[in-house]
C-alpha cells in the first residue's frame, strides 16, 4: 500500500496554493513542503517527492511514514530534512553523499537500523546531525569527521558501539552541543578535550572509563558523565588552564568508579544548578563546602562516604527542589533546611539521630518524595498513615519517651508495691529494648543498601498472575506470570528495583479504594510507592498498537519533558499488554472538581482552613484562602496562562509538536504550590486510535466541530488546532463557572457553552457571561477581553484560529492596563 493521509487537499487547484507548500519565485518549481503532524501513514511511493528535484526544505515529521522510495535519495538540492517521529525501518544508504548541500538532517525517533554510512563524509555543509532515537548499530563512523560545519551532533539512544573516531574532539570547531548518551560508546575523557566551543556534552550510560581529565572547557554549561566506567581521583577532574567553572549550571557525574576526597573546585561554579555525583568511590571525608552554591536546584550526594553532621549552611540553598544524602554515615540531627521550593528529600541509611524539624514534618505532606528510613531519629505522635511510616521511616526509629499515667499520681500505691511495680516494669522495660535492638539491627543490616527493600510482599513470595481487576466502567487484565518479575522503570531512581509487585502493595491490589478517577485512556489510582513515593498510576487499558519495545521508548521520551506547568511522568510499567504511566501526585486536584464537582475551594485531600493566602506584586498569587480558591480573577487567569504555556511548549517547544488531543479541564491539575500544571500529554500517540475512536472516547462539548461533520475526502487527524479548541472551551468554563454541556443556559435552549458565549460575544455582550463569583476580583473589560481570545480559540474554521504561541501572548496582556492590545481587529 501506498502513502494516504488524513488530510484533504483540493488537488484542482494549482500545487503552489497548497497549504505547506512553497514554490520559488516564478511559481515554476516546488522548493518547500511542509507536511508535518498531517496523518500521513505508510510507505511513499516511488516517483513522488522524488520528482521535486529542486526542492530545498523537507518536514514530514510526527505522521506514521514507514518506509521512503528508492528515488527519494537522489534529491540533490535538500538543505533542510525532517522526517523524525515517524516509522521508517529503512537503513541508511550509502548514496546519502547526494545530499551534498544537507545542512540540517533530523532522523530522530524512527526505527532506522544498521550503520551510519560512511559517506557521511559528503555532508560537509551539515550544522545539524539528530539520529537519537533510532536502532543504528557498529561504530560512528570517521567520514563524519569531516563535517566541519556540524554545531549539534545528537546520536543518543541508539545500539553504538566502538571507539570514537581519531580527531573526533578537533574535528568540529564550531560544534555547541553533543549528546551520545543510551550507547556503548568506548573511549576515555580526553577524546572530548579539544571541543573548544562546546555548551553541552552527555555522554551517560556508555562504557567510557580512565581518568576524568581534560574534559572540561570554559563554555560548557552542561556536563552529563554519569553511568559510565570513569576512574582515577576526583582531583584530576578540572577545567583547563586560564579557565574557570562559572559557566557551569549542570554537572553529573554518578554512577562512576571516581575516588578521593569531592573537590574544592565547586566553589568557583556559582551558577550550578544541578549537581550529582552519587555512587562513586570517594573516599571518606566530611560535608563539601557549599556556602557558595547558593543557587543549587538538585542535589545528590548518595553514596558519596560522607561523615559527620549535615552542615548548618544547608539552609542557604533556599532554591533545592531535590536533596538525596541516602546512604551515607552522616550522623547527628537533621539542620534546618529551607523548604519553601522543596519537593524531594532522601536522608535514609545514615546514623542521623534527634527530632525530625516541626518546619520539615509540616512540609512533607506536600512533597513529592521521602525518606528517613534506617536512622536513629525521633518521631513523636504524628497522623501519618502506617503504610507512610512503614515506607518513609522504616528501620532504627525510636518513638517519644512513654509518658506516665496521670492517674497513678491521684492515688497511693501500698507500701513496696510502687517499688516492685517499677522493678518489674523497668526489668521488663530492659528486656523489651534488648529485643527491639537486636531485631532492629538485624533488619538493618539485611537492608542496608542502595535499593532499599520495603516492599509489603518478600522476595520469596511467589505473586503469580494473571491478574484482574474492575472499576465502575471497566475490567482490565495484567497478563503478568510473576509479578516480582516485572520491572517498573522510575527515571529518576534508576537503580531502585522496583516491579509490579509494588506497584499492587502501593495501590492496595489495585483496590477501588486507592481509585482517583477513571479517564480516556482508563483508571487512575493513588499510591506510594517505597521510600514514600506519591504516585498518580495511570493505567492505559484500551490497549495500544505499539510494541513493548516502541512503547518503552516513546515513554522514556515524554518521561524526558519537563516544564513547569506539565505534570512530570514519574516512570511506566509494561504489564502483559496494559501500558503503566506513573506520574507525580497532584495533591489539589484538576480543575473540573474545583469549578464543577465540589463546592468552590473545598480541598479533597486536607483541611486548609487555617491557612490564609493573599495577593503578591510578584507572581500574581501567593496564597488563595480555603474560601476563595477560585473565587478571584486573578487566580483563574493565573489557570489559564499556565494551561496556555503548556500548551504552547508541546507546539512550539518540542521537536517534534507533541499534539494532546485531549485538552479539557480534568487535564488541568494544580500541584502543591496551587500551580496550574496540564496532564496526559503524548498519550494518545501510544494508542494510536483512528479519528473515530478519539471522537467516541472524547470528552463531550471539546470535540472540536471539523471532528463531528461528516467526514469528506481522506480522513481527518487532530491538529494543533484542535487543542486550541479544547484550551478555548476550558478558558469559557474558567470565566463563566459553567460546564461545557449539561448545564443551565439562559435564554438559549438546547445550547452548550461555546455557542452561548459566543452569541454574547458577537453581541458586544460579553459580560452577561462572567461567572457571579469573580466579579468585583478584577477588571471586568479584562475579563471580557479574555472571553475574545476564548472566542477565536473556538472558531469554526481550524485555520481562524490563533496559536497556542500567539494564544499566551494574548492571556497575557489580559490583566494590563492596556489589555489586548493583541485582540485589536480580531472581532
Amino acid at each position: 500500500m501506498g502513502l494516504t493521509s488524513s488530510q484533504g487537499y483540493n488537488f484542482s487547484a494549482p500545487v503552489c496554493s497548497w497549504q505547506g507548500v512553497f514554490c520559488d519565485g516564478e511559481e515554476e518549481n516546488v522548493i518547500g513542503l511542509v507536511a508535518s503532524g498531517l496523518g500521513l501513514s505508510g510507505l511513499i511511493p516511488d516517483t513522488t517527492i522524488g520528482k521535486l528535484t529542486k526542492l530545498q526544505c523537507l518536514d514530514l515529521s510526527n505522521n506514521k511514514i514507514t518506509s521512503l522510495p528508492s528515488d527519494f535519495w537522489s534529491l540533490g538540492s535538500l538543505k533542510i530534512l525532517n522526517l523524525s517521529d515517524n516509522q521508517i525501518s529503512d537503513n541508511l544508504p550509502s548514496n546519502i553523499d547526494n545530499f551534498s548541500l544537507l545542512e540540517t538532517l533530523d532522523l530522530s525517533c524512527n526505527n532506522f537500523s544498521g550503520i551510519i554510512p560512511e559517506t557521511m563524509s559528503s555532508l560537509v555543509s551539515l550544522q545539524v546531525l539528530k539520529l537519537d532515537r533510532n536502532g543504528f548499530e557498529s561504530s560512528i563512523p570517521a567520514g563524519i569527521t569531516n563535517c566541519h560545519s556540524l554545531v549539534s551532533i545528537d546520536l543518543s539512544s541508539n545500539r553504538l558501539n566502538g571507539t570514537l573516531p581519531n580527531g573526533f574532539d578537533a574535528a568540529f570547531p564550531k560544534l555547541k552541543s553533543l549528546n551520545l548518551a543510551g550507547n556503548e560508546i568506548s573511549g576515555r575523557a580526553l577524546d572530548f578535550s579539544g571541543m573548544t566551543s562546546t555548551t553541552y556534552l552527555n555522554v551517560s550510560g556508555n562504557l567510557f572509563q580512565g581518568p576524568v581529565i581534560g574534559v572540561f572547557q570554559d563554555p560548557l554549561e552542561v556536563i552529563d558523565l554519569s553511568q559510565n566506567q570513569f576512574q582515577g581521583h576526583i582531583s584530576q577532574v578540572h577545567f583547563n588552564s586560564s579557565v574557570n567553572w562559572s559557566h557551569l549550571v549542570y554537572l553529573d557525574l554518578s554512577e562512576n568508579q571516581l575516588s578521593g576526597e569531592i573537590f574544592q573546585n565547586l566553589n568557583e561554579a556559582q551558577n550550578l544548578k544541578h549537581l550529582n555525583l552519587a555512587y562513586n568511590r570517594f573516599s571518606e571525608q566530611e560535608f563539601p563546602e557549599i556556602r557558595v552554591l547558593s543557587g543549587l536546584e538538585y542535589l545528590n550526594l548518595s553514596k558519596t562516604n560522607l561523615i559527620g553532621p549535615i552542615p548548618t549552611e544547608i539552609s542557604i540553598l533556599s532554591r533545592l527542589r531535590t536533596l538525596d544524602l541516602s546512604n551515607n554515615h552522616l550522623n547527628h540531627q537533621i539542620p534546618l533546611l529551607s523548604i519553601k521550593n522543596l519537593l524531594i528529600l532522601d536522608v535514609s541509611l545514615n546514623n542521623l539521630s534527634g527530632d525530625i524539624p516541626l518546619s520539615l514534618l509540616e512540609k512533607i505532606p506536600w512533597m513529592e518524595r521521602f525518606n528517613f528510613s534506617y536512622n536513629n531519629l525521633t518521631l513523636c505522635a504524628s497522623d501519618f498513615s502506617p503504610e507512610t511510616l512503614q515506607f518513609a521511616f522504616i528501620g532504627s526509629l525510636n518513638s517519644c519517651p512513654i509518658a506516665a499515667n496521670p492517674e497513678l499520681f491521684n492515688r497511693k500505691a501500698p507500701k513496696h508495691r510502687g517499688l516492685k511495680l517499677a522493678l518489674a516494669l523497668t526489668l521488663s522495660m530492659v528486656c523489651l529494648l534488648v529485643g527491639l535492638m537486636f531485631l532492629a539491627f538485624g533488619w538493618r543490616q539485611k537492608n542496608r543498601m542502595w535499593a532499599v527493600k520495603q516492599n509489603s510482599y518478600k522476595e520469596e513470595q511467589i505473586i503469580s498472575g494473571p491478574f484482574s481487576f474492575q472499576t465502575d466502567s471497566t475490567t482490565w487484565v495484567a497478563d503478568v506470570k510473576l509479578a516480582t518479575s516485572v520491572p517498573v522503570v522510575i527515571f529518576e531512581k534508576p537503580l531502585l528495583n522496583f516491579t509490579f509487585a509494588d506497584l499492587l502493595s502501593a495501590t492496595s491490589h489495585f483496590d477501588r479504594g486507592t481509585l482517583l478517577a477513571e479517564g480516556r485512556f482508563g483508571p487512575v489510582y493513588r499510591g506510594f510507592l517505597p521510600g514514600g513515593i506519591h504516585v498518580a498510576v495511570k493505567v492505559l487499558v484500551h490497549g495500544s498498537t505499539m510494541t513493548d519495545q516502541e512503547a518503552a521508548r516513546e515513554l522514556e521520551y515524554l518521561g524526558r519533558i519537563k516544564h513547569p506547568n506539565l505534570v512530570p511522568l514519574t516512570g511506566y510499567c509494561l504489564a502483559g499488554e496494559q501500558r503503566i504511566a506513573i506520574y507525580d501526585y497532584m495533591e489539589n486536584g484538576n480543575l473540573q472538581n474545583l469549578l464543577h464537582d465540589l463546592p468552590l475551594a473545598v480541598h479533597t485531600t486536607e483541611d486548609w482552613s487555617k491557612e490564609t493566602w493573599e495577593e503578591d506584586d510578584n507572581n500574581g498569587i501567593q496564597n488563595v484562602g480555603s474560601e476563595g480558591l477560585l473565587t478571584t480573577w486573578t487566580f483563574r487567569h493565573k489557570v489559564a496562562l499556565g494551561a496556555a504555556r503548556a500548551l504552547a511548549f508541546l507546539h512550539h517547544g518540542c521537536s517534534p509538536p507533541i499534539i494532546h488531543r485531549d485538552v479539557k479541564a480534568s487535564s488541568v491539575y494544580l500541584d502543591s504550590n496551587l500551580e496550574p500544571r496540564l496532564s496526559d500529554f503524548g498519550l494518545a500517540k501510544i494508542f494510536g486510535n483512528s479519528l473515530e475512536d478519539e471522537i467516541a472516547r472524547g470528552s463531550p462539548g471539546y470535540v472540536p466541530p471539523e471532528f463531528l461533520q461528516p467526514a469528506t475526502g481522506s480522513p481527518r487527524t487532530p491538529t494543533p488546532k484542535s487543542d486550541v479548541y479544547g484550551f478555548g472551551v476550558v478558558l469559557f468554563e474558567l470565566i463563566t463557572g459553567k460546564k461545557p454541556i449539561e448545564d443551565d443556559y439562559p435564554e438559549e435552549k438546547e445550547a452548550n457553552l461555546v455557542s452561548w458565549v459566543r452569541g454574547f460575544v458577537r453581541k458586544n455582550q460579553g459580560s452577561r457571561a462572567i461567572d457571579p463569583k469573580i466579579h468585583g476580583t478584577g477588571s471586568e473589560t479584562q475579563m471580557e477581553e479574555a472571553l475574545k481570545i476564548a472566542y477565536l480559540c473556538t472558531a469554526d474554521l481550524p485555520s481562524k484560529r490563533p496559536s497556542m504561541h500567539q494564544i499566551v501572548n494574548g492571556v497575557g496582556f489580559s490583566l494590563r492596563a492596556d489589555a489586548c492590545l493583541w485582540m485589536v481587529n480580531a472581532i
